[in-house]
């Protein structure tokens, strides 16, 4: 089944993916959005706002790294970036005014630890300043654990963050030579124990398979050891070679890359170490253990979905900060410049940075609806989609429905006469699943853009 379905799709963060963003959508039409919440004049009321801040630098390069970030050694190009990034955050006050709740705040790259202990300080600060977070606030940030100490994650803790994501992708030494990310087991599991004392709410650890010199053996012994590690969560990501897109990965050795056959073995022996472990599979890539309050979201189906990946937070707006981030408010996505200097240039001009996105058509909504309840709890409810959308769910997706039929003939999903349902098996190729209500893929058969689904 796995090497059945082993082609390329969305990862269903956001509906419509970001890949189809326009141009056409700027600093007016974002200004226009925020300037919607903040007259109320949005379908339901205000929802919760969460606040995602992208830090781009990284002292050295990862090969297999698609995110947007910039490499230096040189620290005090941070300060600079925390004077735009208030500046940017000036921008949304002036519409939204101060102290709007926030309920979700997430610090990504790049490497947010690449920033000194006094300018984390002075960034959460600010943000104080600007927002009010909410009682029982989910506070996280991303560690490289090369630019971690127990002494750092004590001052984390300090500023409020309760939870924190490693990124680990593998422990081999073979692999992190030739990823050129070398960092002992040993030193993640002292910060691992370290996190544990100090009363981190989740612990998070990354994972990735198909990266050079990996294979099925080797892997299998990186899984025993995060399971040793015992994390809350596991995120575990299929490794897509893209170097015509991402410079670093053309330092790869494609000789060095595992063959499908490996890497199918790979994905099917991290499911089945995990779920021995004790781990609950919440769906495609994560992992959690039974009382995380992700795993406790699935079991009761309050699972959602944003560009972080699966999440225990309702539908909320985003605000994103910092160059490249992507954010979501009302019904459009945005996303910033990505590159440094027009990103500085657009926020020191008073503009707000961002660069292309899209307002969401009504089209879009319906199918945004559809793919999150797919891909979030297993389940397709006619009513509850005809209802909120005036639309006959057979009459609508008439043609989507009958292409289930293959689907349904694997074993993936069943189809009824009041919806859809996942299988227990179609659980781990729901993205499979979601992609049959997709538009933009129905009309667009080129999908290189994507990671493969295994």
């Amino acid at each position: 089944m796995l090497r059945r379905l082993d082609r390329p799709g969305p990862r269903y963060t956001s509906y419509p993916t970001a890949d189809r963003f326009v141009e056409a959508f700027g600093p007016a039409e974002y200004a226009q959005a925020l300037a919607q919440r903040a007259s109320g004049a949005t379908v339901g009321g205000k929802p919760p706002l969460s606040l995602y801040i992208h830090i781009p630098f990284c002292e050295s390069v990862c090969y297999y790294c698609a995110c947007n970030k910039v490499i230096t050694k040189h620290h005090d190009k941070a300060a600079e970036y925390l004077d735009v990034l208030t500046q940017e955050v000036a921008l949304h006050t002036a519409v939204l005014g101060h102290g709007q709740a926030v309920s979700q705040l997430h610090l990504g790259g790049g490497t947010p630890t690449f920033l000194s202990d006094d300018e984390l300080t002075r960034l959460m600060a600010m943000l104080r300043e600007a927002f009010r977070l909410a009682p029982g606030a989910e506070i996280s940030i991303e560690v490289d654990p090369r630019t971690a100490t127990p002494e750092r994650l004590q001052h984390f803790a300090a500023l409020g963050f309760n939870r924190l994501s490693f990124g680990v992708q593998d422990f081999d030494a073979d692999v992190q030579k030739a990823v050129h990310r070398v960092q002992p087991f040993d030193s993640v599991q002292a910060l691992m124990q370290s996190a544990r004392a100090l009363g981190y709410e989740s612990i998070n650890a990354d994972l990735i398979y198909g990266l050079p010199r990996q294979t099925p053996e080797s892997f299998a012994r990186t899984i025993a050891q995060v399971a040793e590690l015992r994390p809350d969560r596991i995120a575990l990501y299929s490794y897509a070679h893209l170097p015509q897109r991402f410079k670093p990965q053309r330092r790869i050795i494609v000789e060095q890359l595992p063959p499908p056959e490996h890497r199918v073995k790979m994905l099917g022996g991290a499911i089945a170490g995990f779920i021995a472990q004790g781990y609950t599979y919440i769906g495609m890539d994560h992992f959690a253990l039974p009382g995380d309050a992700l795993a406790a979201a699935k079991r009761q189906g309050r699972l959602h979905r944003n560009f972080q990946g699966y999440s225990t937070q309702p539908d909320c707006d985003l605000i994103a900060l910092g160059v490249s981030a992507i954010g979501r408010m009302g019904a459009t996505y945005s996303q910033n410049a990505k590159t440094i200097d027009e990103y500085y240039d657009a926020v020191r001009q008073g503009q707000f940075p961002t660069v292309r996105g899209l307002a969401l058509s009504r089209d879009d909504l319906v199918r945004r609806a559809v793919v999150m309840a797919l891909m979030c709890q297993g389940r397709l409810d006619f009513e509850s989609i005809e209802l909120a959308h005036l639309i006959k769910m057979r009459d609508y997706f008439k043609a989507e429905l009958d292409d289930l039929a293959e689907l349904q003939s694997l074993g993936l999903c069943e189809l009824r006469a009041d919806g859809v349902q996942v299988t227990a098996t179609g659980w781990y190729f729901v993205r499979a699943v979601a992609m049959v209500f997709d538009r933009h893929l129905r009309a667009d058969q080129v999908r290189e853009r994507f990671s493969r689904i295994i």
